[in-house]
């Protein structure tokens, strides 16, 4: 969920940074703002009796009325109780929404709603399977990042959402867990103008005098941040995407609004070798058998991976390609995030960390490996505050550009075969499931036979900030002699491959690679030649500062 500000008047500066919550990034004080508001929700928004319950499927109906900035809901949700012990349904649901009807099982029951908590008493269920009906009307409260929003562009309507990440009980009662996926049916009505978009298939259009209805359906599990409602003007067109088998052919769908239609065409027309590129790196895109699409929406601070339907803000779209590392965050979330999805979000690192880096990758795939480096020495930064797993700030260059340098490094660390068979077997396992960071550990040492207990305590666990080393070296009697020093605060001992290119007199060059697992480290190398110069981490792997100290003789 998207995350950013876009610094339009440094566009060419900050264009990496443009990840989608996948995202552009937010400014300080965005990041603040939502930062501040998760932490206050999140202490009373979950119960321990959500984590009791299974939702199955939603059934969503929801009637727009933009000029009144009303939505008219009526929704079926489907769920397994898993305790039976329990005494009371939890779901999450704002108390500015007026529900009109309430059943469980087809019958009225008593309920309350506490701020975000609907809260449903059971007595005697004649099954553990329960069918809840809600029906419901209101304006739905702006938090987050947006979470739903009756918008206008030159008078003309543009309703959309933006859960992430813990918003979608803004607009609909659900069980707003990530790892509580399901099945999501939803028909969206509005003015017979309006176009409305959802996940999934678009199962048919329906009228009824000046209101059209729009039937979508996904087949694929969902997680409810995930979640998407659209509706504007959209002018629709399509292209193709060939599966890797050739079996299936899945139509990339775009809706934009008319008036950037000629410069939208442009922007996206790179998603099919996208599509082919991750799923070639990956595995075959995870919901061949219903769609990928782009939407545009008002929201002006990035991008957004809804499932199988990715929005981007307006201005994302220029007519000269400014924006594909936006795109290509935004699509590789539905390998890591959608079809993956974190386990809660303190494992947020695994679908932003994880998409920046797929920006470095696709970058790699068309433009070689300087520019993977380039674009990893772009998401370098002076300063990250707080660890990658349960970071202070979800939406942080700690989660994004610290989280891709992880990756980055521990591609270093178990070499490039290994690491894609890493990517591949993460995917494969949790494919339409859930995963923590112990989980992808666990995948990264069965698939490399490492142990790399130490690499994710170090970058990921208990580490903050980067490496800082000082080093020195002198060449002697045809010996090399090499120092290294760690001078960083934050975490004691780093243990780590490092890359030394050493040249000679002669023009020529070797490169070495030294283990560093002390603070203080001297390496002595044996060699032929006379010693010109030494270059640390050549080919940038290392998430650090290297500061060369001149050799006392």
């Amino acid at each position: 969920m998207n995350k950013k500000i876009i610094f339009l008047s440094l566009i060419l500066l900050f264009i990496t940074f443009l990840s989608e919550w996948g995202l552009a990034k937010t400014s300080n004080k965005k990041n603040h703002d939502l930062k501040f508001a998760f932490q206050n929700i999140t202490d009373n928004y979950i119960s321990p009796n959500q984590y009791k319950i299974n939702v199955i499927n939603y059934k969503l109906n929801i009637d727009l009325h933009p000029s009144k900035k009303i939505l008219d809901g009526d929704v079926l949700i489907k769920g397994v109780i898993l305790d039976k012990g329990l005494k009371q349904i939890d779901l999450n649901f704002y108390d500015n929404m007026k529900i009109s009807l309430l059943t469980l099982n087809d019958k009225q029951v008593e309920y309350s709603v506490e701020k975000t908590r609907l809260m449903i008493p059971i007595s005697i269920m004649p099954s553990d399977t329960f069918l809840i009906r809600i029906v419901y009307s209101g304006t739905p409260k702006r938090e987050g990042f947006s979470s739903f929003v009756f918008g206008e562009l030159n008078g003309q309507s543009c309703v959309y959402n933006l859960s992430e990440p813990i918003y979608a009980s803004t607009w609909f009662p659900c069980n707003d867990i990530p790892s509580d996926k399901a099945i999501v049916e939803m028909n969206i009505t509005n003015d017979s103008s309006e176009v409305s978009v959802s996940n999934g298939i678009l199962l048919g259009i329906s009228c009824k005098g000046t209101r059209k209805t729009y039937h979508w359906k996904s087949i694929y599990p969902i997680a409810t941040y995930l979640i998407c409602l659209y509706s504007s003007d959209y002018i629709n067109f399509s292209q193709k995407y060939i599966s890797l088998d050739l079996k299936d052919t899945m139509a990339i769908d775009y809706y934009v609004f008319p008036s950037q239609l000629a410069e939208a065409k442009i922007d996206f027309e790179d998603h099919p070798d996208m599509l082919h590129y991750f799923s070639k790196t990956f595995g075959e895109y995870p919901f061949i058998k219903e769609k990928y699409g782009v939407t545009e929406f008002l929201w002006q601070l990035g991008a957004m991976e809804t499932q199988t339907m990715t929005a981007v803000g307006s201005n994302l779209i220029s007519g000269q390609k400014l924006y594909t590392e936006v795109y290509s965050h935004e699509l590789s979330h539905h390998w890591f995030g959608d079809a993956v999805t974190p386990m809660t979000w303190k494992d947020i690192w695994l679908n932003e960390g994880f998409a920046s880096y797929c920006e470095a990758l696709y970058n790699e795939h068309i433009g070689g490996f300087n520019a993977l480096r380039s674009t990893m020495l772009s998401k370098l930064q002076n300063t990250y505050n707080g660890t990658v797993y349960n970071p202070n700030d979800l939406f942080s260059q700690t989660v994004y550009q610290k989280g891709a340098w992880v990756l980055h490094m521990l591609r270093h660390n178990v070499g490039d075969s290994t690491f894609f068979r890493i990517l591949r077997k993460y995917f494969e396992v949790f494919k339409y499931k859930n995963a923590s960071t112990a989980d992808f550990e666990k995948i990264c040492e069965t698939v490399s036979g490492k142990d790399l207990h130490q690499f994710f305590d170090q970058w990921v666990y208990i580490g903050t900030g980067k490496l800082n080393v000082a080093f020195s070296w002198k060449a002697k009697g045809g010996k090399l002699f090499i120092n290294f020093n760690q001078i960083q605060k934050g975490y004691d001992v780093y243990q780590f491959p490092l890359d030394v290119q050493i040249k000679f007199f002669d023009n020529s060059e070797i490169l070495k690679t030294f283990f560093i697992d002390k603070r203080d480290k001297s390496f002595i190398v044996t060699l032929n030649k006379a010693v010109s110069d030494i270059k640390i981490d050549p080919g940038n792997w290392i998430l650090g500062k290297f500061e060369y100290h001149k050799e006392n003789n």
